[in-house]
């Protein structure tokens, strides 16, 4: 964990990024100065104002605006943790009560919605087509992000979804556009679900834009799917199985498939993964007994699993490691019953076999290909 301060008029705040001990790796980007330094001169001006905070990362924009009590809403599960980290760091600044996701996302209007650029071009796309709902007439979209993230047409994305009023100049390599409410409406939007059919079993997934391999299945998982049957022959109808960062749910679904008894856990630290993965499920298993968890990794307080299936995410906000893995295996070795298995793929690369050791005792190599790697892992 990194902590830094950042000071300029309007703003003093001490803030930490969970997860790293990077110096180099602060809590927040150029992106966050622009959009906290342009918000404070028209708050100021106009204190009243109702302020949404859109896909805030580790809390400069809320804690940065908690005088004028910003609602907020975030895709990931993470920020709830890190706002409560950052609000102890800095007692002038208080988290608010309610981090909203679109799994419940926030009602009425706003004046002024403050939104971090997403690096993915149908997730802008659909967040700026939701912020034409959330704003009122005379509303203002502050959105900026760093110029080497911004997603591929981002400048048409923009044109096509809200009215464009200014694009800023390029500050410390982050760049802010100026918008006023747009007539592209989400309902109906067609890039709202996109998906795929599995070549064996007849099930169709599909996900919203903020999920990881929404248009196709990856490489990885096509890799790890042949071993699900042989793993899950030996469980008993009603035996807890969890499909860890689920994303639209493929490894999830694809065990009910070979395993229709099982009581099947998805979870994801994305809210629209979330959605996907439980809208999937009731198409393709309607009868099936599914949990759906939006948390940062396993959620506390779980019986333990017989199965775990994960394909572990190597890429968090631009920086590629092994940090988000190590952590959900050291979460899955505290949530694996006695008799219960690991089943994973990761990129052959980052050397997952190490980093499992050191949480399993017993470690096998099930399957590999140039790139990826299946392991299975258990306890006793």
């Amino acid at each position: 964990m990194t902590t830094a301060v950042l000071d300029f008029p309007g703003v003093s705040l001490t803030l930490s990024r969970p997860g790293t001990d990077d110096p180099s790796l602060r809590a927040w980007s150029s992106a966050d100065e622009l959009l906290l330094q342009e918000a404070l001169s028209r708050l100021e001006a106009a204190p009243e104002s109702r302020v949404l905070v859109v896909d805030d990362q580790y809390g400069a924009l809320t804690l940065g605006l908690s005088r004028f009590s910003p609602d907020v809403v975030a895709d990931s599960a993470q920020l709830s943790a890190a706002l409560e980290l950052n609000a102890r760091l800095n007692p002038g600044s208080s988290a608010p009560e309610q981090v909203y996701s679109w799994l419940q996302p926030p009602a009425g209007t706003y004046d002024l919605v403050l939104l971090k650029i997403p690096r993915e071009a149908d997730y802008l796309a659909w967040l700026l087509r939701w912020a034409n709902g959330a704003l009122k007439p005379d509303g203002v979209i502050l959105a900026a992000g760093m110029i080497k993230h911004l997603p591929d047409r981002s400048v048409d994305v923009f044109a096509g979804a809200v009215a464009v009023q200014s694009v800023g100049r390029a500050v410390k390599k982050a760049r802010m556009m100026t918008c006023g409410r747009g007539e592209a409406p989400l309902d109906g939007w067609s890039g709202t679900w996109k998906g795929y059919e599995l070549e064996s079993g007849g099930v169709h997934v599909a996900a919203m834009p903020a999920v990881f391999a929404r248009e196709k299945l990856d490489i990885g998982t096509r890799l790890m799917l042949p071993h699900l049957k042989p793993t899950l022959k030996s469980c008993l109808p009603g035996a807890r199985v969890l499909d860890l960062a689920c994303g639209n749910g493929i490894l999830g679904l694809s065990a009910l498939a070979a395993q229709p008894g099982i009581d099947m856990t998805f979870s994801d630290v994305s809210s629209q993964a979330v959605l996907s993965a439980r809208r999937n499920t009731e198409v393709a298993f309607p009868d099936a007994r599914g949990l759906f968890m939006h948390a940062d990794g396993v959620a506390g307080g779980s019986e333990p699993f017989e199965r775990i299936l994960l394909n572990p995410p190597f890429h968090e906000g631009g920086v590629v490691g092994d940090h988000i893995a190590l952590r959900l295996f050291e979460q899955a070795s505290q949530n694996l019953s006695e008799t219960g298995r690991l089943l994973m793929v990761g990129n052959r690369h980052l050397g997952y076999h190490r980093s499992l050791q050191r949480f399993f005792p017993h470690l096998r190599q099930l399957d590999a290909n140039p790139k990826f790697v299946v392991f299975e892992a258990w306890l006793s």
